[in-house]
């Protein structure tokens, strides 16, 4: 059962009111684990995880799934999580002015509660970072936790899906994101 993105309360810090992310999408027999950073406007505005028309991460999805990227939201993350992978990102809340994770306020950033996450998904095993962002603040936030190193995970930085990311094409893209695919295969066939 995937769980529905809609953004929690907004988080309070020194006043302000910040954005926060949305709730993970996952059922309980997830095997991998994708992890964003924090979403971007038009993701917040739009309630769903890469919602901007020219992020490819549902395109590289649909091709690496065999579904079509103009599928219903709700379709689509429905394959995800058939397919047991989770999606969600590092940061809870943070300050940022735009979209580019270099925008986002170091001291504002809180991440989201990753050994209560890990607890319900003892099938993950494998934590795909989209793009750099992710995963630094996984690592210098997350994973010092005693009951995260204990996990053993499988740690991978693919290219981010982000339009931001121009230096790669979407070929190029897809080809370095088939790593899920073939963890996946590893573990059972694609559905």
């Amino acid at each position: 059962m995937c769980t529905d993105p809609v953004m929690k309360n907004s988080h309070e810090t020194d006043g302000d009111m910040l954005p926060t992310c949305f709730p993970p999408v996952s059922a309980g027999d997830a095997i991998v684990l994708i992890l964003g950073s924090f979403p971007g406007e038009r993701s917040l505005t739009h309630q769903q995880y890469y919602a901007h028309p020219r992020n490819a991460f549902w395109r590289i999805f649909g091709r690496l799934l065999g579904f079509d990227a103009d599928l219903e939201y709700r379709q689509r993350l429905e394959i995800l999580t058939r397919n047991n992978i989770a999606l969600w990102d590092v940061v809870s809340s943070c300050r940022r002015t735009g979209s580019l994770d270099t925008a986002i306020e170091k001291k504002t950033i809180q991440v989201n509660d990753f050994v209560r996450f890990f607890a319900e998904h003892q099938n993950i095993r494998y934590v795909i970072f989209n793009g750099q962002r992710a995963e630094i603040e996984f690592r210098r936030q997350v994973l010092p936790s005693k009951e995260i190193k204990l996990r053993n995970l499988e740690m991978n930085r693919l290219p981010s899906t982000s339009p931001a990311l121009a230096t790669l094409d979407f070929e190029q893209k897809v080809t370095a994101w088939r790593r899920v695919a073939e963890i996946l295969s590893e573990h059972r066939p694609l559905k």
